[in-house]
């Protein structure tokens, strides 16, 4: 039974119930919860989260784009770190996310909602091994550069390696990739 609570506006509402479904997706998994146990959670019931979310997607893009913000918001702070402690973060980072990285990947091949996510997701990732990449680079050899970033930070997401040979291969990755420092001021 929903717990009574003081009157909150909208998106107070709607942020509480994206927090309770963050924690229920990391903890259970995507496929293991229901809107009433995200509803029950969020002390709402389960008509007030389809006032706000169309179903368990839009839901999963909510807490994925808030998820996204709030590592952004970190991520930058390391502007001026070495491009290999860099991709150190971004992977473990994404590993303390990784059923959401998992379902993100499942999700997309039956729900274009997520399959949008995913690639706006693809395209920023771009973006940043953009910033970290040397200046005169061709475009075709910018795009295989950022190719390369995300297949080996994925490789290191489905076959974890500890913390040595993980800085090791983003060390390889930062020196085949040309890898500089200061991405946010480069990208700038």
């Amino acid at each position: 039974m929903p717990r009574n609570r003081r009157p909150r506006d909208r998106e107070e509402k709607r942020a509480e119930i994206v927090d309770a479904a963050r924690e229920l997706f990391l903890a259970v998994g995507f496929d293991n919860v229901s809107i009433t146990q995200i509803a029950a959670a969020a002390g709402v019931t389960s008509t007030t989260i389809y006032w706000y979310f169309s179903g368990k997607d839009e839901l999963l893009v909510a807490v994925l784009d808030g998820v996204l913000t709030t590592s952004l918001g970190r991520f930058d702070e390391l502007a001026d770190t070495d491009p290999t402690d860099r991709i150190v973060w971004v992977v473990d980072e994404l590993r303390s996310m990784s059923t959401l990285v998992d379902t993100v990947h499942t999700r997309r091949l039956s729900s274009t909602l997520i399959d949008d996510w995913h690639t706006r997701f693809h395209t920023l990732a771009d973006e940043l091994t953009r910033a970290m990449l040397p200046p005169g680079l061709t475009p075709d050899v910018v795009q295989a550069q950022c190719r390369i970033a995300t297949f080996v930070i994925e490789g290191l997401l489905t076959h974890p390696l500890d913390f040595d040979e993980t800085r090791a291969v983003a060390r390889s990755l930062a020196a085949t990739i040309g890898a500089t420092g200061r991405a946010s001021e480069q990208s700038r």
